[in-house]
């Protein structure tokens, strides 16, 4: 499966934008998709993940929503009330065998390109 990162840009503290992960190659409407990221001279970090449920990164709970929508093979990641610590080049990735929406991005078979958030004081 091919994973296309997409939605990034420039946006002001305060603000919104939504990613998209668009999937090719096979359905994978029952695979575990996360989303992470990674800031210049940081590791990269889990930020979110679903399946049947989701999980969020304790940074990003109550701004940020995954959802899915399967007719389009795609994942979204909605980031409402941005703030300049969320700039980072934001990375899906899916995997195939996990169960549980796992914050383990060890367990993720598939990647994406990153795509830059930038977000201004």
């Amino acid at each position: 499966v091919q994973l296309q990162a997409s939605g990034g840009g420039l946006v002001q503290a305060g603000g919104s934008l939504r990613l998209s992960c668009a999937a090719s190659g096979r359905t994978f409407n029952s695979y575990v998709v996360a989303w992470s990221r990674q800031a210049p001279g940081k590791e990269r970090e889990f930020v979110a993940s679903i399946s049947s449920s989701t999980r969020y990164a304790d940074s990003v709970r109550g701004r940020f929503t995954i959802s899915r929508d399967n007719a389009k093979n795609t994942v979204y990641l909605q980031m409402d009330s941005l703030r300049p610590e969320d700039t980072a080049v934001y990375y899906c990735a899916a995997s195939e065998f996990a169960i549980t929406p796992t914050y383990r991005l060890g367990q993720y078979d598939y990647w994406g390109q990153g795509t830059q958030v930038t977000v201004s004081s």
